[in-house]
């Protein structure tokens, strides 16, 4: 039990008492003490931000159970049992858990004697669990993913929709929608399909300064991934790839060239992928070739590199598949290789889709914003935190800022570009002003006149591949907006307007069909040490972790975080009390734990 049920301990108590931090980071605070207050809440912050505790703690707090709905059974488990190891009452009630457990769970619900239940979606709304509920007290409900809610988010999944009825069957209840992926739109549908008006919209940006953005032309990609898998040997990584076909033949060239890699996708008999899943979870050193279908909700924090071979279907996407490396804070990479091809593939696969034609714009548009981060001059994470409404200087952590590609004065084309963007009404797509500008009429240019307009015929300088590299640009840069609810329609932004007014001189990427980018020395990424000795004890450290992990069939990281190591490794506590001083040791994992680390610790002193 974590504590006397009659207690009522402060979060910041919990916090240093259960999970061994000495602080609140940046919102976390706030949010807790309004939803412990009974209020409800939308919740956007990093992977790796801290999203768990701003539900976990509240349930801790408030009388009741706490009612996680998390959109993956496959996940559930770890997470409870990361919980379990804290010292808190924690189950998941879902088609894979023992008929036991969930008998167990079930009572302990009506009884009161557990603290966090995980469930998904299809089952909490079946009419035996909101019965169940009934007659629980409740502390709240954690919708998490919650960019599953949304029609305009990159996973839209209909039974999330059907969330909204807590709110009248529950009023009484806080509710919590928690994601670190939403662009604006999804984030305004999410809230109005979860009818969180009344609630408090915590928005707390999306920079994850500690992953290495690298985005590449494709022309070699097994070289190229070769090439970036020589800066990662015996780490965790994930590697993207469109079609099942591709993952298969790339996991079995990786296992011929010696790296421990492992298949993932949807046409592979279910148990295998759960294998190959809980593997990749609980084993060190693994590299997880897959599709899209795999990575949602993945909490394995020292995931240190993500290659995507094809690029992904928008930039939400991107930011989320790149976001599962270095949830735990520490240096990490995420490379994309792109080409034509694979724009033509995605853009075939939106067409073919029965989506309705305001969707299909939608995801055309979303991918245009995603080409135009693969074509971008200037900082990467700029572009992809503008994307969410967000800001950052130039970040020195992106290929872009290391190594700036050639680019050409793009003044005058920017000028032309968007002259004919505000000429013709501020509504057209990039398909039409292109024509426009290369002065190729049509019926449609004739019905209204663009014919006529000064801007037609004056862009012949550039080819229609230039273009579109030119204009996705624009976007990238915030110059021009696209209309992405409406027909993808491109209008002057205020930095747009005075752009033109200014006449300032821009820079755009050279449009060559080939990559500008060069590689600088291999860069490694996850902990470093100064000294041979702290690098070896670290290791020893890691050997211990596993050694505890795998006699309790748990992942390693649910004993301790990678950077709860390398603080070990730095500050070498010698006893209990210096122990519990390490960021991430609780209480509970003082007590299982400190003997057999400090023991560690004292051999290698010794040594």
């Amino acid at each position: 039990m974590l504590a006397d049920p009659c207690s009522t301990p402060s979060p910041l108590d919990l916090l240093q008492r259960v999970y061994g931090y000495a602080a609140f980071r940046d919102a976390q605070g706030e949010i807790i003490d309004h939803v412990i207050a009974g209020g409800d809440a939308f919740v956007l912050m990093p992977t790796g931000g801290g999203k768990s505790l701003c539900y976990q703690i509240p349930a801790l707090c408030r009388k009741g159970v706490g009612i996680v709905i998390s959109p993956l059974i496959a996940l559930m488990q770890d997470q409870v049992e990361a919980l379990r190891q804290l010292g808190v009452r924690a189950a998941a009630v879902n088609s894979s858990a023992p008929w036991q457990e969930v008998l167990w769970a079930q009572e302990a619900m009506k009884q009161g004697e557990i603290d966090l239940v995980y469930v998904a979606p299809e089952r909490l709304l079946t009419e035996e669990f909101l019965a169940l509920l009934e007659q629980t007290e409740i502390a709240l409900f954690a919708i998490d993913e919650a960019h599953c809610v949304s029609q305009w988010g990159h996973d839209f999944r209909p039974h999330y929709t059907q969330l909204a009825m807590l709110a009248e069957r529950f009023p009484n209840v806080p509710r919590l929608a928690l994601t670190a992926t939403a662009d604006a739109p999804t984030r305004k549908d999410i809230i109005e399909r979860l009818r969180l008006q009344n609630g408090r919209e915590f928005v707390r940006g999306f920079d994850r300064p500690n992953i290495h953005y690298r985005i590449e032309v494709k022309h070699n990609p097994r070289q190229q991934l070769q090439r970036f898998l020589d800066s990662h040997k015996d780490e965790s990584g994930i590697v993207y790839c469109l079609s099942r076909k591709e993952v298969e033949s790339t996991a079995e060239w990786l296992q011929g060239l010696g790296y421990h890699a492992l298949a993932y996708h949807a046409g592979m008999a279910a148990d295998e992928r759960a294998g190959n899943q809980q593997r990749f979870l609980r084993e060190d050193a693994v590299i997880m070739v897959a599709t899209i279908a795999f990575g949602m909700g993945i909490d394995k924090p020292d995931v240190r590199f993500v290659a995507h071979m094809n690029i992904p279907k928008n930039i939400e996407a991107y930011y989320q598949e790149t976001g599962r490396a270095g949830r735990d804070g520490l240096p990490s990479e995420a490379m994309m290789l792109y080409g034509m091809q694979d724009s033509a593939q995605l853009r075939q696969f939106i067409e073919s889709s029965e989506a309705p034609e305001a969707q299909k714009r939608i995801e055309h548009q979303k991918l245009n914003a995603l080409l135009g981060l693969c074509e971008a001059a200037c900082c990467r994470r700029q572009i992809l935190l503008s994307y969410f409404g967000d800001r950052s200087e130039p970040c020195g952590n992106c290929d872009t800022c290391a190594n700036p590609p050639e680019t050409f004065d793009g003044t005058i084309a920017a000028q032309k570009a968007l002259s004919c963007v505000y000429r013709t009404g501020q509504r057209f797509g990039v398909a039409y002003l292109i024509d426009v500008l290369l002065g190729k009429s049509n019926e449609r240019m004739e019905k209204f006149g663009h014919q006529n307009v000064s801007t037609f015929g004056i862009g012949g300088e550039h080819g229609k591949e230039e273009w579109m590299s030119i204009f996705r640009q624009l976007v990238a840069q915030n110059l021009l907006a696209v209309d992405v609810t409406g027909h993808g329609g491109l209008s002057l932004t205020p930095e747009g307007i005075a752009f033109l007014k200014s006449r300032a001189p821009l820079r755009l990427r050279a449009y060559t069909g080939k990559s500008t980018t060069r590689r600088k020395e291999a860069r490694r990424s996850g902990p470093s040490f100064a000294t041979e000795a702290d690098q070896a004890l670290y290791a020893m450290l890691r050997a211990v972790r596993l050694d505890l992990a795998k006699a309790q069939a748990v992942p390693p990281y649910v004993i301790f975080h990678d950077k709860t190591l390398q603080e070990m490794a730095l500050r070498k506590p010698h006893d209990m009390e210096s122990f519990a001083a390490i960021s991430g040791v609780g209480e509970a994992k003082r007590k299982r734990y400190g003997e057999a680390f400090l023991n560690a610790i004292a051999a290698h002193e010794a040594a």
